[in-house]
């Protein structure tokens, strides 16, 4: 599908309780869809999403709490996570959104929908469950600044790959733009048993498992429809055609 939405997204922002929540609004006539990354990600990380879905969807895609561009908070609490997105609807005026989350963002589009049922219209959920069990305790070695870039991927070593989105560079040197003890703190606060509020939502659901994860085994949960791709915890960047095939499919059954 060809997209006539404008090629950079805008750049806003809401603030909350004095803190500042940005995000890329990819703009465009259609519904509104709220996307949430995970950990160590930022919104843009759904810009090639945006562009597949066309003009049918207007793409939100939030820097969360202590990610990309957004304020650093308090805590990493999951009230605060569900409460962030929703005052970013609210801020947008819009009461009803397909929200779409990865791993972190699945979580907290799940309680969303659960906790603030009005809000959500419908739900995706990419490779995460309703138990969490996970640890980041590894990134706390990071550098947190480096004289240049390339020293900086170098001393992430294997995970640069997977951060390069998020490299940035500051008055003393180049770092990343999340704390990795703010991340290894929302991952224990993350971890835990969330299956009373999967279980709430009754609006329709697609939940997209990656074949080779190890995060993701199926859960039951009513109007439910589940899609395993050839990929690993991150689908949408995998595998991201197909992705985008089975979040399109989807949304247009709503």
């Amino acid at each position: 599908m060809t997209s006539t939405i404008p090629t950079e997204p805008e750049r806003a922002a809401a603030l909350v309780a004095g803190r500042r929540l940005s995000f890329l609004d990819f703009g465009g006539p259609g519904r509104p869809l709220l996307a949430l990354h995970g950990h160590f990600a930022e919104g843009r990380t759904f810009t090639r999403l945006a562009r597949e879905l066309g003009d049918s969807w207007r793409v939100i895609a939030l820097d969360q709490r202590g990610h990309g561009y957004s304020d650093r908070p308090a805590d990493f609490s999951r009230t605060g996570y569900v409460e962030d997105a929703a005052a970013v609807l609210e801020h947008l005026g819009i009461d009803g959104a397909v929200v779409l989350g990865h791993s972190l963002g699945g979580v907290n589009a799940y309680q969303l929908a659960a906790r603030r049922p009005g809000l959500v219209d419908a739900l995706i959920v990419e490779d995460i469950g309703a138990v969490v069990d996970g640890d980041l305790s590894f990134s706390l070695s990071w550098p947190h600044r480096a004289p240049t870039r390339a020293e900086l991927l170098e001393g992430l070593g294997p995970s640069a790959g997977h951060l390069t989105d998020a490299v940035r560079e500051y008055p003393d040197g180049w770092g990343l733009a999340f704390d990795p003890g703010d991340m290894d703190d929302s991952q224990r606060r993350l971890n835990g048993d969330h299956w009373d509020d999967w279980l709430a939502g009754n609006c329709p659901a697609l939940l997209v498992r990656g074949s080779r994860s190890r995060v993701l085994d199926a859960e039951r949960r009513s109007r439910t429809r589940l899609v395993e791709l050839p990929a690993g915890h991150t689908v949408h960047q995998t595998v991201p055609a197909e992705f985008a095939a089975a979040v399109r499919g989807f949304l247009d059954s709503l």
